[in-house]
């Protein structure tokens, strides 16, 4: 009788428990996460990032003691 009732009140009241991510969620979400870190690598590895790391880590390496 509880599970009847549940179901009542949810169609009254319009609301659905979503228990989690679908299928085409988890899709959208793994391309959206692939295409984030192929230009995140792009950027990484842009010769202006590059560049710019390896002046950074040079001026720390000729820092005197």
């Amino acid at each position: 009788m509880k599970i009847i009732w549940f179901r009542v009140r949810t169609a009254l009241s319009g609301r659905r428990s979503d228990a989690g991510m679908s299928t085409s969620e988890y899709a959208m979400g793994t391309i959206a996460a692939c295409a984030f870190a192929a230009v995140l690598y792009k950027v990484v590895t842009s010769e202006v990032v590059s560049t710019a790391l390896q002046s950074t880590i040079g001026k720390a390496l000729d820092v005197p003691f």
